[in-house]
């Protein structure tokens, strides 16, 4: 069960879509230290105490993290970045 899930709608081509997924995982990436990798539609990303999927739809792009150790302790705020981060990339 995700610690963190989170649905974003858009109205993105799946090219757009799927930039604006690899652009969230940069960002996850310099901040957070994830490595990520697409598997058809899903990036999936993880790190020592994180893992997760960001999956892309036709009109919707749906985030699941899962936490362990400290991290769950910040699993509130952690959504709260990461729901601003999609509305800012998916609009």
């Amino acid at each position: 069960m995700a610690d963190v899930s989170l649905t974003h709608p858009h109205s993105l081509p799946a090219g757009q879509a799927r930039a604006a997924a690899q652009k969230v995982a940069d960002q996850l990436a310099a901040e957070y230290d994830l490595a990520s990798e697409w598997v058809g539609d899903v990036l999936h990303f993880e790190r020592s105490g994180v893992s997760g999927r960001l999956h892309l739809r036709a009109q919707e792009a749906m985030l699941e993290l899962s936490l362990s150790g400290l991290f769950k302790a910040f699993a509130p705020a952690i959504e709260t970045k990461l729901a601003a981060k999609m509305k800012k990339v998916f609009g």
